[in-house]
């Protein structure tokens, strides 16, 4: 262990945010061995994590699921304690609520980009459908250093895969703009493949063939019983039990460099650390960073994000009659409201369990760049949710109970080039002993990804960059989780 790990892992690191990130940080750095102080300007811990109830029954209010194929989300839940509550999601089986009709998602493609146009039958026109057919023929299309998803896309197959499956796949995860999202960073496999490939079916092809040659078992997605909301609190609890502390309503005001290491002004209260973890949102953490690091607090800055709200509603089963599955998808293309519904009762066991007479649904609304429909009345966004699940499902009850949540610039935009933005913020924030930032606007918005780059954060205070250049170069995909938000 190098001397610099050794005072880093001993001294007091302080961790702005109380997000899933910055609690995976203090949470690592116990395990290091530092005394560890979180502090969260608002009046509660998990970020966009949050337990709720509605007509009785706990659910999820924001993020309700998380990818099980990479290890670190499961991992830090198995870590604290809720091993035996974790579930896969009852059914994975959703569709896309496009042209006119419900129908099944279609099988046999990466984030919507089809390895042959039979994969999107039913889903796109007849002539959407030859327009696939000519990505064999045409010349190559350079990708460069980045490009964006639906830009390239769009140029191989055509619009109508970009507005009918890739956008409502994208927008579901990043509430954004598939011809601003970046390849590079959004669809990672993707983007090497095509670089690989002269054709984008053939490239779609060869990531189906790799993954068919290593077949990967257990569940894609998995939740927890009581819901995802619970991961951070359990985290917190473990974190306060072997000697954390974790302030809520305590805003760190500035962050100075001293000789000796850092300090954080909290109001008059001033704290020492030897090391310091910036795990807020980018606005945050840029004018955080401003005094001592104002190359990266530009580039941070300059980090857009989209802001949506979920309307949970809660209905008596007798009233209604679902579509199988998990829900469905909604391209913007469509102009319908919703962006997304997920039949969070048949997508999740445990909550089905709590209330066998009770169904509950969510859906989304709010993609990047749309103000007007988040400035409605909640009870506008509940009446034009019901207008939309009518239309889709012939659901015409009346809710026993409803809710909006509304998250306020709650996800980061990944547009072209925004893995060299994070480079060039972590390299300025590299030169800076005892300093290190992870969170959502970095490496990927899954909760997988949100703990990577903390654990990347924390080996990067001990001298350890191995975490920080992998995620850097390769950044987690974010899947979709079905037809979650």
């Amino acid at each position: 262990m190098s001397a610099d790990r050794a005072r880093a892992d001993a001294g007091h690191v302080v961790v702005v945010g109380g997000g899933i990130a910055g609690l995976a940080a203090a949470h690592r750095l116990l395990d290091r061995g530092a005394r560890v102080t979180v502090l969260e300007a608002s009046d509660r811990i998990g970020g966009k994590l949050l337990p709720g109830e509605i007509a009785g029954v706990r659910v999820d209010l924001g993020a309700e699921s998380m990818l099980a194929r990479r290890p670190e989300a499961v991992a830090l839940a198995r870590e604290v304690g809720l091993t035996d509550d974790l579930q896969p999601p009852a059914t994975a089986t959703a569709s896309i609520w496009t042209r006119g009709a419900l129908r099944p998602m279609p099988k046999g493609h990466v984030m919507g980009v089809p390895g042959a146009a039979s994969a999107l039958s039913g889903v796109l026109s007849d002539d959407g459908l030859r327009r696939i057919e000519r990505d064999a023929e045409l010349p190559r299309t350079e990708v460069g250093d980045d490009v964006a998803v639906g830009e390239y896309v769009a140029a191989r197959l055509g619009c109508e895969v970009v507005d009918r499956l890739v956008e409502p796949l994208l927008g579901g995860v990043y509430a954004g703009d598939a011809y601003r999202i970046s390849m590079r960073s959004a669809v990672p496999q993707l983007f090497e493949a095509a670089k690989e490939h002269d054709s984008l079916t053939e490239a779609v092809r060869a990531i189906q063939a790799r993954a068919a040659a290593a077949p990967q078992t257990g569940p894609v997605f998995m939740g927890i019983a009581g819901g995802v909301g619970r991961l951070p609190l359990a985290v917190a609890e473990s974190v306060r039990a072997r000697g954390g502390e974790i302030l809520t309503g305590t805003r760190a005001d500035a962050l100075n460099r001293t000789p000796e290491g850092w300090q954080v002004l909290i109001g008059n209260r001033v704290l020492d650390a030897d090391a310091v973890v910036v795990a807020a949102p980018a606005r945050a953490a840029a004018e955080l960073l401003r005094p001592t690091s104002p190359g990266a607090a530009d580039e941070l800055r300059a980090i857009e994000y989209a802001s949506m709200a979920l309307v949970t509603l809660a209905y008596r089963r007798a009233d209604i009659a679902l579509p199988e599955g998990s829900g469905f998808l909604v391209p913007p293309v469509d102009g319908h409201t919703i962006k997304a519904s997920t039949f969070a009762s048949q997508k999740w066991g445990w909550l089905a369990e709590q209330d066998p007479d009770l169904v509950v649904l969510r859906t989304s609304v709010g993609r990047y760049g749309e103000t007007e429909i988040l400035r409605r009345e909640d009870d506008d966004l509940v009446d034009v949710s019901r207008r939309d699940l009518r239309e889709a499902t012939g659901l015409d009850a009346a809710p026993v109970q409803t809710r909006v949540t509304r998250w306020t610039d709650g996800l980061p935009q990944y547009p072209v080039g925004h893995h060299a933005r994070v480079a060039r913020i972590r390299a300025r924030v590299a030169e800076l002993p005892g300093l290190a930032v992870c969170g959502a606007a970095y490496d990927g918005v899954g909760i997988p990804a949100c703990v990577a780059s903390a654990y990347a954060a924390v080996d990067q205070l001990g001298g350890d960059l191995c975490g920080v250049q992998q995620l850097t170069a390769h950044p987690v995909q974010s899947l979709h989780g079905g037809a979650g938000e």
